[in-house]
């Protein structure tokens, strides 16, 4: 506890302790904090390729090297196919030994080995079911989690980035410069995003990054009000025109004195944010316009629920995966907003 106290200053002591009030945004934080480092070790938990080999007395390691079937005493120079009933008699005839992760499927895994056609039920192989490729839908899921949440973050960082930078520039200078920018966001705003993407979609080969510049067109524009009515309220400040009658340059003013204002409601709306990027990403997905085919996708997944109603366990286990994401990131929203809410007390 002392060492909390000298660490962090009494008002964010005071956010932190309102942060951890809220016990549903509290415990969510840990919840969606645990799963998120689970799935970022996604290979090390669910892979069609074992954790370690052992083989004639040397040991190999699959998920970071590949290895060809001749070296397990094969036939073919191609990448050994460990799920094979010929590779693995290989290894146990040398006396060796596979230790698999708990789930051994990756996201693109076919699995023919299933005894009814695809989508199949649930079985002790594949615990959530297949999709209707033979993919198990537990690798998928996990897969999908973690490149959501990525593909989330990575949107909302940089479009919050760019949104606190115009909004700093125009609600700082005002002018010609806030009536300018503020007429070239409400023009940009007005245009139908959906179409826009469908017209990129068609153009351009879908991918992560192709798609996260897509979007980040048209996602920067959310925090530049937010940021430009803090600027056009703190920048009458008196600690503010003192700063500038003692010479202090424009660009370290916004920087040190404006900025940490502004900060709070950009740090209260991130988590809102990082939601609708994830539910862009899966809109475009269900649509077919989002990644490319065979990708981890769990709007592709809710769009497989769709087109095949006698498999709900498709639709059920993106639905679960969705609602419990987007769930506890809007809770951890209304914890953060709660930690920076000036009126909110702790006992």
């Amino acid at each position: 506890m002392v060492y909390f106290k000298m660490a962090f200053s009494p008002l964010t002591q005071r956010r932190l302790q309102q942060f951890r009030a809220n016990k549903r945004g509290y415990w969510s934080f840990w919840v969606f904090l645990a799963l998120f480092f689970i799935c970022l070790g996604a290979e090390l938990i669910s892979n069609d390729k074992p954790l370690l080999v052992k083989f004639e007395n040397s040991y190999y390691v699959p998920i970071l090297k590949v290895y060809a079937e001749t070296e397990f005493g094969g036939d073919f120079q191609t990448e050994a196919d460990y799920r094979d009933a010929f590779v693995q008699d290989l290894i146990k005839e040398s006396g060796g030994w596979m230790i698999w992760p708990l789930i051994p499927f990756s996201y693109d895994t076919i699995n023919y080995n299933l005894q009814e056609p695809a989508p199949s039920a649930p079985t002790s192989d594949n615990l959530l079911g297949t999709d209707d490729q033979g993919r198990d839908v537990l690798a998928r899921v996990i897969y999908g989690f973690r490149l959501s949440v990525l593909f989330g973050l990575i949107l909302t960082l940089v479009s919050s980035v760019i949104g606190v930078i115009v909004g700093a520039f125009q609600g700082y200078y005002g002018g010609w410069m806030d009536m300018i920018t503020q007429r070239v966001i409400e023009v940009w705003s007005s245009l139908p995003s959906l179409y826009i993407l469908i017209i990129f979609a068609s153009l351009f080969v879908p991918g992560f990054w192709t798609l996260l510049f897509i979007l980040l067109l048209f996602s920067w524009v959310s925090l530049v009000d937010v940021v430009r009515a803090e600027f056009l309220r703190a920048r009458n400040f008196d600690y503010v025109r003192a700063a500038g009658a003692l010479g202090v340059d424009n660009l370290t003013i916004m920087w040190r004195h404006v900025l940490p204002n502004a900060m709070v409601a950009t740090l209260t709306l991130m988590p809102f944010i990082l939601t609708g990027s994830i539910t862009a990403l899966t809109s475009l997905d269900f649509l077919g316009l989002g990644l490319p085919p065979g990708s981890p996708s769990l709007g592709e997944l809710l769009a497989q629920g769709k087109n095949n109603l006698q498999a709900p366990w498709l639709g059920i286990a993106a639905f679960i995966s969705l609602a419990l994401m987007l769930s506890l990131l809007t809770f951890i929203g209304e914890a953060v907003r709660d930690a920076f809410d000036p009126r909110k007390t702790t006992l």
